[in-house]
C-alpha cells in the first residue's frame, strides 16, 4: 500500500488519498487521468488492468486501487 501511495501522491499532490473514497464519483480524476493512472500502475506493479476492471469501484479509492492490484498480481 505504501508504493501505492508513493505514485499516487507523485500523480496528484492536491489530493488526500488517505481520506477520499470518491476519486472518480466524485469527479477527482477524470477518463483521461485514470487512463495515465492505469499505465502507471501498469508500470509500477507490473500487472496488466484489463478493460473490464477499469471501472469506479476499482479507482473511487486508494484503497480500492491496491485490492484491485493485488487481484492481478495473483
Amino acid at each position: 500500500m505504501e508504493q501505492l501511495m508513493k505514485l499516487l501522491k507523485e500523480f496528484r499532490d492536491d489530493v488526500d488519498f488517505e481520506n477520499c473514497k470518491d476519486l472518480v464519483d466524485g469527479k477527482v480524476f477524470d477518463s483521461f487521468e485514470i487512463l495515465q493512472l492505469v499505465d502507471e500502475i501498469d508500470d509500477e506493479f507490473d500487472v496488466i488492468i484489463p478493460a473490464g476492471e477499469v471501472v469506479a469501484e476499482n479507482f473511487n479509492s486508494a484503497e480500492a486501487m491496491y485490492a484491485m492490484i493485488s487481484r492481478l498480481q495473483k
